[in-house]
């Protein structure tokens, strides 16, 4: 049976995810990256590997995410493409006519446009962890509150509170002094929810025409508080997908699946036994030039396999594959 591979790997969490020709979910994984994305990817190919049926063959691979590049290096990845074009591949997938999607991860959050299936506009937040799942872990533990209850919590606020949103300092300051003025905790919840989607759509939406059908995913979706906010700010129904979670590596897959299926190609996976393999990166600054380029070395066993990063090609033109 042919099956594919997409594997996300972010700054905090990676996803490996299995799909058939059908692009149905067969199996996937989740782990924190805790800043060893390679490290990480083995022990998740070691683990996939043995709910694997014998007779299913990986046929295709793709990387997405932050440490797409070093791990498609890695495992031998067919594709290697930016979390947009992973992102808006899986959710047209799932939901055919989308127009727009809301995708909000553990440290980063991005909206994505589409038209006629293809990608137009699109914007991404990295710089604040306003609004991130890691910045609502964190209110949630200080609020003594289970972050799977955090959303369903905030449904039950008896008034609106408003909470500054625009930053997780300010935030967190206006949500402290309104505990103190006796807002219950569901109101405090609901009122940061609102703050998050509020500073959200004001920021990454802003100047662009955003349509329905709106598409949520990332690991934010889980939360019940914020799904309702969107729909609150939008005035309309937000679709949560089925795996809203792993729509990166689900979108890697099917990306993987189709440029092996279109070109014709062999996989270039190096199969299960690369989580053996030793892979080294390590990083220089070229002195060539005026860029000073920061170039990134990965080395299989003592021989330098891959080179990027350098912007005239120097270095990532030489490297053995």
């Amino acid at each position: 049976m042919k099956a594919y591979m997409g594997i996300d790997i972010g700054s905090v969490s990676t996803n490996i995810v299995i799909i058939d020709s059908n692009n149905e979910v067969m199996h996937s994984l989740y782990a924190r990256t805790n800043g060893q994305p390679i490290e990480t990817v083995k022990k998740g190919l070691k683990e996939i590997s043995n709910r694997l049926d014998k007779g299913v063959k990986i046929c295709g691979v793709g990387t997405t995410g932050s440490g797409r590049q070093l791990v498609g290096i890695m495992v031998g990845a067919d594709v290697v493409k930016n979390e947009i074009t992973a992102h808006a591949t899986a959710t047209s997938n799932a939901v055919s006519d989308v127009k727009t999607i809301f995708e909000i991860g553990g440290q980063d959050s991005k909206i994505i446009v589409i038209e006629d299936q293809m990608v137009t506009d699109f914007a991404m937040n990295t710089v604040c962890a306003a609004g991130t799942g890691s910045f609502l872990d964190h209110q949630a533990e200080r609020l003594g509150v289970p972050i799977e209850e955090f959303g369903s919590l905030a449904l039950k606020a008896a008034r609106d509170v408003r909470i500054a949103g625009r930053c997780t300092v300010f935030a967190e300051s206006d949500m402290i002094a309104k505990q103190q003025y006796g807002f219950s905790k569901a109101e405090i919840i609901n009122g940061l929810c609102q703050a998050l989607v509020r500073n959200y759509i004001n920021n990454l939406g802003r100047g662009k025409k955003l349509k329905p059908p709106f598409v949520f995913q990332g690991g934010v979706a889980a939360n019940e508080g914020i799904k309702a906010a969107f729909e609150k700010e939008i005035d309309h129904e937000v679709i949560v997908p089925k795996h809203y979670d792993i729509m990166g590596a689900i979108g890697s897959a099917i990306l993987a699946k189709d440029y092996v299926s279109t070109e014709n190609n062999q996989t270039n996976f190096r199969g299960f036994e690369s989580s053996d393999l030793e892979f080294t990166p390590s990083t220089f600054k070229c002195n060539d030039c005026s860029n000073f380029c920061e170039v990134i070395k990965v080395e299989l066993e003592g021989r330098v396999v891959a080179m990027w990063q350098d912007r005239c090609g120097k270095y990532s033109s030489k490297a053995a594959v």
